[in-house]
């Protein structure tokens, strides 16, 4: 055996052959990670993690699963299927998840889950005992997509992806209302704080689900509102950061169609559900180009594409 008398002969201990590791996590990505991070709601997407649903979807009883209508799961299936070819088609890698042992109905809304930073990922804890354990499905998702995980929201702490918006690189939206608490957002105050990003916190109105049902950021100076939900505080905030904010011209398609529940491919490209046309007609006159997939039997569980979609990775700022 080597002779430990002076350890710093020896490599291990820091002696000749040690090796500091000095680049920066970020620096780190698509190495030693996978591609992973974002820093805007409107780069252009790069990566996304999915889970296809199944049986577990259908439920006798949907109101008790939080759906809307017991959801004929061959179909969502296959819904489901034109989204991933969506996204392949914008040339965007889709890591799906296999499903678990005991799949969970709610599973397939990925966007719950997590939310990302340029420095990996914060691991959600959803506000409903339906959803407990989700995020544990997420975690081996997110391993295998090689992302590392920033933060797991711990304590009584409840927090889901949907209500964390980017709103530059160095400025993030939080919405506190159901389904994320005050003791998870001062958990993401103190990750984002350590990573250089200021957090600003507003309320949802009661009645309302995520932040990001009622916000889309399709532009770095275009972002779309529902009115009478988003807080006056966010407008705020959206319009110090330079967005010019617009306002959804049909609630009925908004509550009925889903037509903002979509996803940002790129600046000024969005992935929204078929069959809005006054609202997609709104968007094109922004400059906003348009792809519709069909998510009328998905959107019986309560979710429509921005909501199945975790978002891995986008063109940093």
């Amino acid at each position: 055996m080597a002779d430990r008398s002076n350890p710093l002969q020896h490599a291990a201990y820091g002696g000749p052959g040690w090796q500091p590791r000095v680049r920066h996590l970020r620096d780190e990505a698509n190495g030693i990670w996978g591609i992973f991070g974002i820093d805007s709601e409107y780069g252009t997407l790069r990566s996304v993690l999915l889970h296809r649903p199944g049986p577990e979807i259908v439920s006798d009883d949907p109101n008790g699963a939080q759906m809307l209508d017991r959801v004929d799961a061959d179909r969502a299936g296959r819904q489901h299927d034109a989204i991933v070819e969506a996204y392949r088609a914008n040339g965007t890698e889709v890591h799906l998840i296999g499903p678990p042992p005991v799949p969970q109905p709610n599973q397939m809304f990925m966007a719950d889950l997590f939310a990302m930073t340029p420095e990996g990922a914060i691991l959600a804890r959803p506000a409903s005992e339906v959803r407990a354990g989700e995020e544990r499905v997420a975690a081996v998702g997110l391993a295998a997509a090689g992302v590392p995980i920033l933060r797991s929201i711990s304590g009584t702490g409840t927090f889901e992806g949907a209500d964390l918006m980017w709103l530059s690189s160095t400025h993030v939206l939080v919405g506190q209302g159901l389904r994320t608490n005050a003791e998870a957002i001062d958990q993401i105050v103190d990750v984002m704080a350590a990573i250089g990003v200021t957090t600003t916190r507003v309320d949802l109105p009661i009645g309302t689900m995520h932040l990001m049902g009622m916000l889309r950021i399709l532009d770095r100076d275009l972002a779309v509102a529902w009115p009478t939900r988003l807080a006056v505080a966010a407008v705020e905030a959206l319009r110090d950061e330079g967005y010019e904010v617009h306002y959804l011209p049909d609630l009925d398609e908004a509550i009925g169609g889903f037509a903002l529940n979509g996803v940002t491919l790129g600046p000024r490209r969005f992935l929204m559900a078929e069959g809005n046309l006054v609202t997609q007609a709104f968007y094109e006159a922004l400059g906003v180009t348009c792809s519709t997939v069909e998510v009328d039997e998905l959107a019986k569980a309560s979710g429509a594409i921005g909501c199945l979609t975790g978002v891995v990775a986008r063109d940093l700022a």
